[in-house]
């Protein structure tokens, strides 16, 4: 008896810890780049410069798109939501980022760090949807050029586009809300630049397999089912070029969807490895390195990727900055 009740006791007294320990923790530290005392302030102008030109550069694609009468096409309808994604996805988590360089508090509460992933999730999410519209747009135009104008009509348009920023709200939401269900009782310490998936359920003790199982499943429904769709689409657009009588045509074709491969390239390379990738296989540099990749890299990209590889993109802009 005396046993049992000792056993009781210490049972008792572990759960009373384990929940004064939940309890304390109500934030979390983002390490980021603390590891790299030295080199903060390079570390800020770094990111501040790269911040400044994604608002630059995608703004500059948003006016040239509405304002030239020769880009009031789909291709360009598609490519301004893009822009204006791009704007949104990285002002879920630059600012932070900077201010946490800039002051080295690098402190976020749990409510701001569940809207950050939140926000965070959704505007990737609608990346990935918004990457497959565009190459179905392309699919339709080099495939099927004489019914493009029927399909691809302003209606359609919108509906394609709203359809991609809504979609991913009701699953992020719940998927946020399940990893904020969870208890972080071992530390408060991400060792990330942002609240992202990953090291989150690093950091919750107890059973995750259910949330990891979530994790996989809206990285499979939200990254690889729209990049199979754009590379089935690649694959049948690569082939009706490859048909085409005259160089000049195959390479005029090929050179509408080059821009869109490489930043497809560039955003499902990184996020792909980063969320399907078994984290016993992933250190937290190479983590942070594949975060950026697609969270600051793509976006700083797109402008300058569209603006060299794309004639009508480069004409207006030189239009418009002569103005």
């Amino acid at each position: 008896m005396k046993s049992q009740f000792l056993n009781l006791l210490k049972n008792s007294c572990v759960k009373n810890m384990a929940k004064r320990n939940i309890s304390v923790v109500v934030e979390f530290i983002l390490l980021g780049f603390a590891d790299l005392p030295n080199y903060q302030g390079f570390l800020f102008s770094i990111f501040l410069f790269i911040y400044m030109g994604i608002l630059v550069g995608n703004g500059l694609i948003i006016i040239i798109t509405k304002i030239d009468p020769t880009l009031q096409i789909p291709m360009y309808f598609f490519l301004s939501h893009f822009s204006f994604l791009e704007i949104c996805y990285t002002s879920v988590t630059l600012p932070r980022m900077l201010r946490n360089l800039l002051t080295q508090k690098r402190n976020i509460s749990f409510l701001a760090c569940s809207v950050q992933l939140c926000f965070f999730l959704i505007l990737g999410g609608t990346e990935c949807f918004l990457l497959a519209v565009m190459a179905y747009d392309r699919y339709m135009a080099i495939c099927n050029p004489l019914n493009y104008p029927l399909i691809m009509n302003p209606k359609a348009c919108i509906m394609l586009v709203v359809g991609s920023w809504i979609s991913a709200i009701p699953v992020q939401i719940a998927e946020t809300y399940q990893i904020f269900s969870l208890s972080f009782c071992d530390s408060n310490k991400l060792n990330h630049v942002f609240c992202d998936v990953p090291p989150l359920l690093k950091l919750a003790c107890g059973d995750i397999s259910v949330n990891e199982f979530y994790s996989y499943a809206g990285a499979i429904l939200f990254a690889m089912i729209p990049f199979l769709l754009i590379l089935l689409s690649y694959i049948k657009i690569i082939t009706t070029i490859q048909k085409l009588p005259s160089a000049m045509g195959r390479q005029k074709a090929f050179s509408t969807c080059s821009s869109h491969l490489m930043v497809v390239v560039l955003f499902f390379g990184s996020g792909i490895i980063s969320y399907l990738l078994p984290n016993s296989k992933k250190s937290p540099s190479i983590d942070k390195i594949l975060s950026l990749i697609y969270s600051t890299v793509t976006p700083i990209f797109n402008p300058l990727i569209y603006c060299l590889r794309n004639k009508d993109i480069l004409m207006a802009l030189k239009k418009f900055l002569l103005k």
